[in-house]
């Protein structure tokens, strides 16, 4: 599948996605810098991440991507790599809090600690990575913030309540944060997934569910592909979404 439309309001921008070196997330990274952005993405995957860099590296269409490696549970660890960019690349005009991990989990073993570490993985980092931008937005005049959520607990799915409180939440912050920021010309929206073919969730279809019994869940009987993500993605960050804020968007083929 091929993204087709082209925002001008990109070009040039700069983009910071987080969780940028494989699954939706290098989608993310490939499809930004095919629309001229300058894309920084943070992760610890050095291996996928360098590749990736690598292909998009010779391209004569987009600007070189750039890996900048942290940990997103060491939270004055991104806040230093976000002041990083900012020296080495400029203020960041577009956010994507992309990271998560949905390994499943019985609530019934669930520890405190396990509990804190779910949350640390899939929402904290998200609220600080906001937080550190809002400068850098402050000072452009405006920006874009886009957490990516889940239509997990849309669709009551057990097995892994640590990430599926998480993604929840989320939709929460970003409503609240978006009051917070809309004065300053920031706009904050979640982008909700449906069950995306990444090579991840195609490894996961023998062990829970087949892609047959997925298409039987949704509206359209076409699989959610990565790109499709990435064209709602695109769409939010541009200025052609200019009036778009505390919303989510669901993009999951009709299964909630």
């Amino acid at each position: 599948m091929t993204l087709t439309n082209q925002y001008p309001s990109l070009k040039y921008k700069i983009v910071l996605i987080t969780g940028g070196a494989s699954g939706i997330g290098a989608n993310l990274v490939e499809a930004f810098c095919h629309q001229g952005a300058q894309v920084c993405f943070i992760d610890i995957r050095d291996e996928d991440a360098h590749k990736l860099v690598e292909k998009l590296s010779h391209r004569a269409d987009n600007i070189p991507p750039r890996y900048f490696r942290c940990n997103l549970l060491n939270i004055p660890r991104l806040q230093a790599t976000i002041k990083q960019i900012y020296n080495e690349v400029g203020p960041i005009n577009i956010l994507v809090n992309n990271a998560a991990n949905d390994t499943r989990h019985d609530f019934r073993t669930v520890t405190v600690d396990y509990w804190n570490e779910r949350l640390a993985v899939n929402l904290r980092h998200h609220f600080f990575a906001a937080q550190a931008v809002y400068e850098h937005m402050l000072e452009l005049g405006g920006g874009s913030i886009i957490n990516l959520g889940s239509m997990s607990w849309y669709a009551t799915q057990g097995g892994m309540p640590g990430y599926t409180s998480s993604k929840a939440a989320i939709e929460g912050m970003t409503r609240g944060l978006a009051r917070d920021m809309g004065g300053d010309n920031i706009r904050v929206n979640t982008l909700v997934p449906g069950w995306v073919m990444t090579d991840r969730q195609v490894a996961m279809l023998t062990q829970e569910k087949s892609a047959k019994s997925i298409l039987e869940n949704q509206c359209l009987k076409k699989s959610v592909m990565p790109e499709d993500i990435s064209a709602m993605a695109l769409f939010l960050a541009s200025d052609d979404s200019r009036l778009c804020t505390a919303q989510h968007f669901i993009v999951d083929g009709g299964w909630v």
